[in-house]
């Protein structure tokens, strides 16, 4: 049976040009020394048939007749997709941010499988990173979360693997000529199911007109609310390099702010959020009254019998952030309110509905739909917040300690949030264009600080766990940060943003 990716899968290829590229990546750091190079090489190479698809390269149907496949890739160089560097003294945080926004600025080759490892020494305290790449057309937020609990381990001195399976022989790869008749074949045979669909309809009427009814119901409320996102100074022609910075807090933090003042912690998030871009936008002379960024949320639509399967699982809904409002909580209040809304107002349903669609159109069609949709502006920046596993993950017994996602960016969008939770953290990875984020490292701050504010508001304290890398650093940054803090805990030399 052929392997074809969805349509939702293949828009992420159609919408790659221009330097928007459509791989999702993370930073992860270590505990300890770094393992032998081979070492990792041949761990990675044992669980591969625990992810098949990474053995699986992307094949294109001549003329755009038909979706595109999934082959196996009689290639397969591991040697090319696990790769080893390390940063020159004194391996700073600064350094790997930056070393891994170059990584992640190049763009997957599509004549091979879409991902790779990269596993960077020489970090300041002695431990190690991984900064892995996969294309978006592979997996969503959460798959990704699944594949890394496989590929890592639950102990750190885990049971002996069973025994390894018989060695993979790669099926043979098809000619385009095969590939043309499958996809016309399959286009023959599509009309059985939607005859299929009008005799399910002559059986129960009612029932699927209603549910037509609600469908299309969603799917307005969804395009509808794509319309009126503001002009904002993130929405700009962007270019193919980016710059990565992150902040850190503690999940035990976040739920007092939500147990204290209701919403969800997710809830927290967006309004945190919400109030960094005031802020930054505001130092920057723009004005904010009145003013909803709109970013766009994924959500997981992945059942549980989906997880650990590759491929996206996921819709989306439409977040005001208001940007306007600089009391933390009542922009806590509006962010609830509104997203409480949105969860009613079959938005995400609108937004599955739509994706959907991309599977009976022709691939044309939905090639040049992409490429239009990435020139709109229905929103102005992606706000994604993946939930990862509440317990510690191990790499040949080496303790993962935290995890930033890294969020592709859209067309004429520069900079977006990726949000991680995991064994108690909550890791906040920013990904801005290179000329038009030159500042990316003050929206951090900016962040930090708005996190700081919904924090003390709920009677807490955060601790000083921020953008700094581990280990010695954050230890040189505590120790200045001893006589450089004020009594709430925020940063006495941060110059305030002006208000309207």
């Amino acid at each position: 049976m052929t392997d074809r990716l969805t349509g939702l899968d293949s828009s992420f290829l159609h919408l790659e040009h221009d330097g928007a590229h459509m791989h999702v990546a993370s930073t992860t750091l270590f505990e300890g020394p770094p393992p032998p190079y081979v070492e990792f090489r041949e761990h990675i190479r044992s669980r591969l048939h625990l992810v098949p698809r990474f053995r699986q390269k992307v094949r294109f149907v001549p003329g755009d007749l038909g979706r595109p496949i999934w082959i196996d890739d009689p290639q397969l160089n591991l040697d090319y997709h696990v790769r080893h560097t390390s940063l020159p003294e004194p391996g700073s945080g600064e350094q790997l941010r930056n070393l891994a926004a170059r990584l992640f600025s190049q763009q997957l080759d599509r004549s091979k499988p879409l991902w790779e490892l990269w596993m960077v020494e020489g970090l300041q305290d002695g431990g190690f990173a991984i900064v892995g790449k996969t294309h978006h057309c592979m997996v969503d937020g959460v798959s990704g979360v699944d594949i890394t609990t496989v590929l890592f381990d639950l102990e750190k001195e885990p049971a002996p693997p069973p025994d390894q399976p018989a060695e993979w022989v790669p099926e043979p790869e098809p000619t385009g000529a095969q590939l043309l008749g499958d996809a016309v074949v399959e286009r023959l045979v599509s009309p059985r199911e939607v005859w299929r669909g009008f005799r399910r309809v002559a059986r129960g009427p009612r029932r699927a007109a209603r549910k037509a009814v609600d469908a299309v119901t969603a799917a307005g409320t969804f395009a509808w609310s794509g319309w009126g996102a503001p002009d904002t100074p993130f929405n700009v022609e962007i270019g193919p390099h980016r710059r990565f910075a992150w902040v850190d807090a503690a999940l035990p933090e976040l739920k007092q702010v939500k147990d204290e003042f209701g919403g969800t912690v997710n809830d927290v998030i967006l309004a945190a959020v919400a109030g960094a871009l005031g802020r930054y936008m505001r130092a920057r002379g723009h004005a904010t009254a009145g003013v909803e960024v709109v970013a766009m949320v994924p959500v997981s639509v992945r059942t549980e019998d989906q997880h650990g399967a590759l491929g996206n699982q996921v819709s989306s809904m439409m977040a005001p952030l208001p940007v306007s409002i600089e009391d933390p909580l009542q922009r806590l209040r509006h962010v609830s309110e509104a997203m409480g809304d949105l969860k009613s107002s079959k938005q995400a349903l609108g937004a599955t509905v739509m994706t959907q669609l991309a599977d009976f159109a022709p691939p044309t069609i939905s090639a040049q739909a992409a490429r239009l949709q990435s020139r709109q502006r229905f929103f102005n920046l992606v706000v994604t917040n993946v939930p990862g596993p509440q317990f510690p993950l191990y790499l040949l017994g080496r303790r993962m300690k935290r995890v930033y996602p890294m969020v592709p960016l859209a067309q004429r969008q520069a900079v977006c949030v990726g949000i991680m939770s995991y064994d108690g953290q909550v890791n906040f990875g920013l990904i801005g264009d290179f000329d038009a984020m030159s500042d990316l490292e003050e929206l951090g701050q900016d962040l930090d600080a708005a996190l700081d504010e919904l924090i003390e508001a709920a009677g807490g304290k955060r601790g000083f766990l921020r953008r700094f890398v581990p280990g010695a650093e954050r230890e040189e940054a505590v120790a200045r940060s001893n006589g450089a803090t004020n009594g709430s805990g925020t940063r006495a030399d941060r110059e305030e943003p002006a208000s309207d």
